[in-house]
């Protein structure tokens, strides 16, 4: 038996003038994804066109981008950020010449804009929206209808708009800037006489089913769930000297942040890993270590939020996803229930090595996506951190090994030991540092990473369609390949040799 259809839903809004038509365009365009349709219509003169105008200038971040009606080409198609085919269907003959217009293969990878709607009769997919404007005295109205997914998303939007007008931002401009690995996502928003900056949409977490002691994967993991999160860490590192951006307004509920913009620069250099960087946010690190974390961290009245710890658990089922989803990805077959034991039993005794190594705390994901290199400024301040909400108390080595084996560039076995060198000698200034001690646990947290990753990126692919990470997974087996030398980790790297993991057949 197929689903039932959701239920129509109906959003009405005023619209007083054309900026505010146009910024409903732009709502719209931090809405959408490949797959959507707008239907719109509505009379001549009642601001399709602007509507249709700011919508694809948004996607293509550009204020001049050129958008010709497509009144008598029927279609009018824009490589933008999300691709847009634009309809106007006026003109058209029949809803046969509909069929042969080729939505269906355009919807694969981009959404479509279609005015005149109606002249499509029954064509249209479901999860179309349905727009109309009409005049209403100097203004116009809005009334849009729908269900699934796109109405939700475009809902969302109108709500992040009422967030930044509480806020004083209710005129400016949004753009998409990034998106990561997660439901997040992030605009840049600017007004004149403002630095811009950064909308943080930050939904609460979809937990997912039970996978293990009726537990979701998130809960085990202690991957963070609502934005509080965010806040939380964002104070404790601000008082530690870091430069995380400064939250201007939040709405712990929805998880909405207006945060700082900390700039643009990357900490690459056109793609290429720089020593003297990667150093700089080793020492970072190092006086981080030296810091003692609370574990409890009020925030508004009524709202504390713990750091978890990075324990057994929380590793174990992270580890757990290169059998789960990397070995059948690589091999075509399940993991079998030998490899899995052994598998276990490798990692718990290596887990059980940690029990005594430095604790801290652990951003999680210090790599060079996620910091901002400011060569105007000095000391720590040259590196603005981001994408610290999981950040959990456990071993202090994990952060210099997600650093100096960097997943998304390749890191020469020289730098990575310049690296994890410059956090040893910023750690001995300030007293006795144990070399051993922190060397072990630092090949147990590398190797333990980047198993992790080897099906994270696989995951990212089969369940999540982003195909691109699927190209990091040779580094990431090269990087493996190096940090099993460690001779603690001698059962483990017997393991993944005896199974093509590592080595010449990998």
């Amino acid at each position: 038996m197929s689903a039932a259809p959701d239920a129509m839903q109906m959003l009405g809004l005023h619209l007083p003038d054309e900026q505010a038509t146009a910024r409903l365009g732009e709502d719209i365009a931090m809405a959408i994804r490949a797959g959507d349709v707008l239907a719109l219509s509505g009379d001549l003169g009642t601001g399709k066109t602007t509507l249709a105008r700011a919508l694809v200038r948004a996607i293509a971040d550009d204020v001049s981008h050129e958008v010709p009606s497509p009144t008598f080409t029927l279609v009018q198609s824009y490589d933008t950020r999300v691709p847009i085919h634009h309809f106007d269907l006026y003109r058209l003959g029949s809803t046969g010449e509909f069929d042969e217009l080729g939505l269906d293969d355009m919807l694969a990878s981009g959404a479509a804009l279609i005015e005149w709607p109606d002249r499509a009769g029954t064509r249209l997919p479901a999860g179309t929206v349905w727009l109309e404007l009409a005049q209403h005295g100097d203004g116009r109205l809005m009334r849009m209808e729908g269900s699934g997914s796109f109405f939700e998303r475009i809902e969302r939007s109108f709500a992040m708009r009422d967030f930044l007008s509480a806020a004083g931002w209710g005129n400016a401009t949004r753009r998409h800037f990034s998106g990561d690995a997660s439901a997040r996502s992030y605009e840049v928003v600017a007004k004149p006489g403002e630095q811009p900056r950064v909308f943080m949409n930050s939904p609460r977490l979809v937990l997912g089913p039970p996978v293990r002691d009726g537990k979701p994967y998130a809960e085990i993991a202690h991957t963070a769930q609502t934005v509080t999160a965010f806040v939380a860490i964002a104070w404790v590192l601000a008082e530690a000297g870091v430069s995380v951006p400064e939250i201007f307004a939040q709405d712990l509920e929805r998880g909405f942040l207006l945060i700082e913009h900390l700039g643009d620069g990357n900490f690459l250099d056109n793609g290429r890993p720089v020593a003297d960087r990667y150093a700089a946010a080793a020492e970072l690190l190092a006086d981080l270590h030296r810091c003692q974390w609370p574990r409890e961290i009020a925030l508004e009245e009524g709202v504390n939020y713990t750091i978890p710890l990075f324990d057994r658990d929380a590793m174990m089922i992270e580890v757990d996803l290169l059998p789960d989803w990397y070995i059948p990805f690589r091999t075509g077959s399940p993991a079998s229930d030998a490899f899995r034991l052994s598998y276990t039993t490798a990692w718990n005794d290596l887990f059980d090595r940690l029990a005594d190594k430095e604790k801290s705390i652990v951003l999680r994901d210090v790599q060079s996506p996620n910091l901002i290199w400011r060569p105007e400024r000095e000391g720590h301040d040259r590196l603005g951190v981001i994408d610290f909400q999981d950040a959990l108390i456990g071993p202090a080595a994990y952060d210099i090994a997600s650093l100096a084996l960097d997943p998304r560039v390749t890191i020469p076995p020289e730098l990575e030991s310049s690296t994890v060198e410059a956090y040893k000698a910023a750690r001995k200034k300030y007293g006795a540092f144990d070399d051993s001690s922190f060397d072990e646990a630092y090949a147990i947290m590398a190797a333990q990473r980047h198993s992790k990753i080897l099906g994270i990126f696989v995951r990212l692919h089969q369940r999540d369609g982003k195909p691109a990470y699927l190209e990091h997974l040779p580094r990431i087996r090269s990087y493996l390949q190096r940090v099993l030398m460690h001779p603690a980790l001698s059962a483990l790297r017997d393991l993944y040799q005896r199974n093509g993991l590592i080595g010449e057949t990998a």
